[in-house]
């Protein structure tokens, strides 16, 4: 077994084009694990192994890679950054201890960045920073770190200082070591020296190190006595004291560097070993007893504690599915028999793997704080969690976004139709946020995704690995409904034949409500007094009350934001049955949605721009055209950066249209913001289509 304070489970994340891949790529090269080394512009990369990300260049899935530097073994995640594949990174920063968060030193802080962020903030993952791209044209590593401060409202801490930028980048100041770290030669051949401050940066560099000792200084009490009694602190000091807030979410040490000319990786390797935590140094991981729901259960990342892993991702694999698995604690074993705690089933689980990219190397056993891959399961999807049959414990599902885009596939062989069928059951077991269904009255299959790409990939997927052409459709907005008011009524279910009848009367208040970050769209209350309905009926009138919300009183689409409250109900002591209080509940919520004033929600996404300022004119006119509403505007790097909120339905094919105004030099990115009412007049021309 290993010792737990030398694992490292850390991911890569950044905004799309920052240098994520380059820089895993690079890290696995220092660390001896690969002795070739791949491009992401030649698709030869180890993490991004599918065809699909090496024809486009971009990350899609999030890989597993492991391997060794100093004493320690890091377990890497490298994840997307393109907002439409937002699901990887969600479920990979829920298993993580720690995050190499990298940024554009030109660009510093992007959209993609923001929402990265806000992730690790809800996951609370300690982070440490690259600003990378320093010998890029543009760069500029104060603009960027002050860019944390400002736009994410970071705790950033330099502990390196560049020397150089762009084409005379050549290293950097290690503020800790106070020694230069300099770069020569190209490629696989770069060298790097270690030696004196030039005598230029001294005086800068001396300092930048004062200022550095001050701000760690401020994370502890003990280390801040120590400062004020010797005005210093000292280079094991700084280290500890780095550590010490950067896992308590107090700071993040910045590092800079150029991945794609192999300076400063090594640098980033060291600080993941002396400032990410380890598995122990995480706080316990919380669940519920899945006997009593009220109580909570802690597990400490303890071999001896009984097991309980959580499966955050499900891959297709043509050998049979591939689970990851992260071990909080006990004890994994290949051969034995566990329970999926959340759907109370018994699971055998025939082997495990150590993954590195698409190749795999079989194990025994995984201990608490491991994140492996195991074979063979039969019921488990993303977000389970497993135990021994003893001592179980039911850990925190992983939330992802609704889908807000969809389109008709259809086969092109209308013999392939149930083998359609599956292939759309195999792509959603492995993706939560692809969802599919048949639409009632035209018996069209539709599939709904987080974006154009996001479902382009997948069409592709169809076609490519499981052997199904498909006609695709138009993209089509994931439309909601929402009620205006409140409106109580009455609900009676009445049926007397011959022999027993059916007997059901509820009175139900049906509300809007803003639900919390992470709940659900559906509340319901009972708020009867003096037992007026049975408990068993009562879980009937929640039942029919969300049967009966799935679908909403315009267009059929779902209703989203809608409390129930049963005020009140009577029963017969023979008639009375859960199927009649379920029919009089449905009754009773389609009465009111009629009188509620009900209206249609589109999604709003939320899009930043980046153009050159002769084309700021022609793409906000555009935008203004699109029903745009401009949040701010700034410049960045000489560039102008437009943040807006924009409808969905506005923005098809906004990439092409937007290259011919800018001549190709204006980019975007895009995520899903919020839903909001849709104008009256454009609302009745959807509903009528």
């Amino acid at each position: 077994m290993e010792d737990l304070s030398k694992i490292r489970n850390i991911g890569v994340t950044a905004h799309i084009d920052a240098g994520k891949t380059t820089t895993t790529e690079r890290l696995l090269y220092y660390s001896g694990t690969i002795h070739k080394m791949g491009e992401v512009d030649e698709g030869t990369t180890v993490t991004d192994f599918d065809s699909e990300e090496q024809q486009r260049g971009i990350t899609i899935y999030s890989a597993a890679v492991s391997f060794p530097w100093r004493d320690c073994r890091i377990n890497l995640i490298d994840t997307p950054g393109h907002v439409d594949f937002t699901a990887e990174v969600e479920r990979s920063l829920r298993v993580l201890d720690g995050a190499v968060v990298v940024f554009d030193a030109k660009e510093g802080v992007e959209a993609q960045s923001e929402t990265v962020w806000r992730q690790a903030d809800k996951y609370r993952v300690p982070r440490i920073c690259l600003i990378n791209k320093m010998d890029k044209i543009g760069a500029d590593f104060e603009h960027a770190f002050e860019s944390l401060r400002r736009r994410l409202r970071a705790k950033p801490i330099a502990i390196q200082l560049p020397i150089g930028q762009e084409a005379n980048f050549r290293g950097f100041i290690d503020l800790i070591a106070m020694r230069a770290m300099t770069f020569s030669g190209s490629g696989h051949d770069t060298k790097k020296a270690v030696g004196e401050i030039p005598a230029e940066l001294r005086e800068r560099a001396q300092r930048e190190r004062h200022l550095l000792e001050e701000q760690v200084a401020e994370l502890d009490d003990e280390l801040m006595a120590n400062y004020l009694d010797h005005d210093s602190l000292t280079n094991e000091q700084l280290v500890a004291g780095l550590r010490q807030g950067t896992i308590a979410l107090q700071c993040q040490p910045v590092l800079c560097g150029s991945s794609l000319r192999y300076m400063g990786v090594q640098a980033v390797l060291d600080a993941v070993c002396d400032f990410l935590p380890s598995p122990l140094d995480a706080p316990p991981i919380e669940g519920v007893d899945p006997n009593d729901l009220d109580r909570t259960v802690q597990r400490k990342c303890d071999p001896g504690q009984p097991l309980a892993a959580l499966v955050f991702k499900v891959v297709t694999d043509t050998h049979g599915d591939l689970f990851f698995v992260r071990v909080y604690s006990g004890v994994l074993k290949a051969g034995s028999r566990l329970l999926n705690v959340g759907r109370n089933k018994k699971e055998n689980l025939p082997r495990l793997y150590r993954m590195f990219a698409k190749k795999r190397e079989q194990i025994d056993r995984a201990y608490a704080g491991d994140i492996v891959v195991a074979i063979g399961l039969k019921d488990t999807v993303t977000g389970d969690t497993l135990c021994e049959t003893r001592g179980s414990v039911l850990l925190e599902k992983i939330e992802f976004p609704e889908t807000v885009i969809s389109m008709a596939v259809e086969p092109k062989a209308a013999s392939d139709r149930d083998k359609l069928l599956n292939a759309l059951y195999v792509l959603s077991r492995s993706d939560p946020t692809f969802d599919f269904k048949t639409d009632i009255e035209t018996g069209q299959m539709i599939i709904s995704g987080m974006g154009e790409l996001h479902l382009e990939v997948m069409c592709h997927k169809l076609e490519r690995e499981l052997n199904v052409p498909v006609k695709i459709g138009k993209p089509r907005v994931a439309y909601r409904e929402a009620i205006s008011h409140a409106i109580e009524t009455e609900g009676r279910f009445i049926r007397q034949t011959g022999g027993r009848g059916q007997y059901a009367v509820v009175k139900l208040r049906v509300e809007p409500f803003v639900p919390e970050p992470s709940q659900e769209h559906f509340w319901f209350v009972n708020a009867t007094t003096g037992g007026a309905v049975r408990k068993a009926f009562i879980s009937a009138v929640e039942e029919g009350a969300r049967e009966a919300t799935e679908n909403g009183p315009l267009g059929s689409y779902p209703l989203i934001n809608v409390k129930v409250t049963l005020l009140d109900g009577r029963e017969h002591p023979v008639d009375s049955s859960e199927i009649a209080f379920e029919s009089a509940a449905a009754l009773a919520v389609h009465k009111a949605l009629e009188d509620a004033d009900p209206v249609l929600l589109e999604p709003i996404m939320k899009v930043e721009i980046v153009t050159p300022e002769e084309y700021f004119g022609a793409i906000n006119g555009d935008l203004m055209s699109r029903r745009a509403v401009i949040t701010s505007t700034s410049i960045r790097g000489g560039n102008h950066v437009i943040n807006c909120e924009v409808p969905l339905s506005t923005m098809f094919g906004y990439a092409t249209h937007m290259r011919s105004l800018s001549q190709g030099r204006a980019g975007y990115a895009m995520e899903p913001c919020r839903y909001a009412v849709m104008p009256l007049a454009l609302a009745e021309k959807v509903l009528g289509a």
